[in-house]
């Protein structure tokens, strides 16, 4: 690993050969997605166990997120030709039916009682606008074409006005969960998140479940933005979901949204991915436009932990060659300019907490005015780490652990690099140990300053209490 950002990378029929998920890893991706929206479940079964094989064949810790659909609203089968013109009048209804340009079926049963006269519905993207004329609340609404065309089957829709009563989880999304908490991924990504309280009732799910998972939530909702901050308290990582939310606010506004909920991110140490359309044009083109290369360096340059690839690898004709030229991006970004936090976050509030987050926070702030190759951290709950890289130091972080299923998690967070390690001797002993492992490893060389820090006595898990600067001989 050479780079701090970290890439995401969506598995689907174009990647799910395990030679082909090896050929991405060694390109630089540090995560692989699974979107549950997709494919049968022994599909996805095979899909973990082949990331978990890579993992112990090479010695990799290479993270899964499962990915639940959530509550997605969509339209029916539709026939052939059909096509909307500005003016057109066209009944959504709740029984199913094949779609013409006069009728068509909706997916959402309670939504002739949701949706109120006068607003707006977007279909495929944003690309057809619809406007609620009447409803009968029960099973039809009518609606007028303010913007046409093409009407596709099964395309998504969005109601940027509307408040559904579907709840955060929907029956597919538990079965999705279950298969996906069995099969032992590290992290969870629930969907159109409206408020913390949904993630908290995954939280719930998973716990009853008696497996280990952690919670990306998606940003892809108005009520999300609005509520951020409970969500970020709550949640284990975001993720800046444009597409959808591209449709549910104003397009013009979510660059600024999404460098706010970065920031927010920095602040509470919560890893933070930006996702969708980052290089679409490599779907189906070797080359992607200065735009998306733009995009790519614009978030790296704004401190996200991870960049994700959605159709670019799970359909795309070139997986493996997307992520080598987004690793060429992020390296050149990282290499040209410091990666640096928009606020500096030093702990201020004396509770459990506040000396491992002051040394944390010291670490980051030492290493940097030392020049420090590395900061070298043990952990058990991947608390550290998490602080420690949301301060964005120039050192490497190296991450040491006798937890092998937060080996893998923490391979999500910026700059992170795990390695196992069970020895609790002493403190003493263990800065020896890991020292020469990172020697080693070819991290650090003769002449480098490193960063130790760890608790002592050393049994003392969860309190970090000690920091050492030594150099390597």
């Amino acid at each position: 690993m050479t780079n701090n950002a970290k890439i995401v990378a969506t598995l689907g029929p174009a990647s799910s050969e395990k030679s082909t998920m090896l050929k991405m890893i060694k390109a630089g991706v540090s995560v692989f997605r699974i979107n549950f929206s997709h494919g049968a479940h022994e599909v996805h079964k095979q899909t973990i166990k082949s990331i978990q094989e890579l993992n112990s064949e090479h010695g990799l810790n290479i993270a899964t997120l499962a990915d639940l659909q959530g509550p997605k609203l969509r339209i029916g089968e539709v026939e052939e030709g059909a096509v909307l013109a500005k003016g057109d009048i066209l009944e959504l209804t709740s029984h199913k039916v094949l779609g013409t340009k006069s009728k068509v079926y909706m997916n959402y049963q309670n939504f002739p009682k949701d949706v109120k006269v006068g607003e707006k519905i977007l279909v495929d993207d944003g690309k057809i606008h619809l406007l609620v004329k009447e409803t009968n609340l029960i099973d039809s609404v009518s609606v007028e074409v303010l913007q046409g065309g093409p009407l596709n089957s099964n395309k998504g829709v969005n109601l940027p006005n509307t408040k559904i009563s579907l709840p955060c989880l929907t029956k597919k999304d538990l079965a999705d969960l279950k298969v996906a908490l069995e099969a032992g991924v590290e992290w969870i990504g629930l969907s159109f998140v409206r408020s913390a309280q949904d993630v908290l009732e995954l939280k719930q799910h998973i716990k009853n479940s008696g497996k280990d998972a952690w919670i990306v939530s998606k940003i892809e909702k108005p009520e999300a933005v609005v509520d951020i901050d409970n969500i970020l308290n709550v949640t284990d990582a975001i993720m800046v979901a444009r597409g959808d939310l591209g449709v549910e606010v104003p397009m013009e506004s979510v660059p600024l949204i999404q460098k706010m909920i970065v920031d927010k991110c920095h602040i509470k140490s919560k890893p933070v991915i930006i996702a969708t359309q980052m290089m679409e044009t490599m779907i189906t083109s070797m080359t992607p436009t200065r735009a998306e290369v733009n995009d790519v360096a614009n978030s790296v340059l704004d401190g996200a932990d991870a960049v994700m690839l959605s159709g670019e690898t799970s359909v795309g004709q070139f997986p493996v060659e997307v992520i080598e030229t987004m690793s060429k991006i992020i390296g050149y970004v990282e290499d040209s300019a410091d990666i640096t936090v928009k606020k500096e976050n030093p702990p201020r509030i004396r509770n459990e907490r506040f000396i491992t987050k002051s040394i944390c926070y010291n670490a980051s702030k030492i290493a940097d005015q030392v020049g420090a190759m590395a900061i070298l951290t043990m952990t058990h709950s991947g608390y550290t780490a998490f602080k420690i890289a949301s301060h964005r130091p120039k050192s490497k972080i190296i991450v040491f652990t006798s937890n092998r299923f937060l080996l893998n998690t923490i391979n999500l967070i910026w700059g992170v690099q795990g390695f196992f390690y069970d020895k609790m001797e002493s403190t003493d002993k263990t800065f020896l140990d890991i020292k020469a492992i990172v020697k080693g490893a070819g991290i650090v060389q003769k002449g480098d300053i490193i960063i130790k820090i760890a608790s002592m006595p050393i049994k003392n898990q969860g309190m970090t209490n000690t920091l050492k600067i030594s150099e390597i001989d």
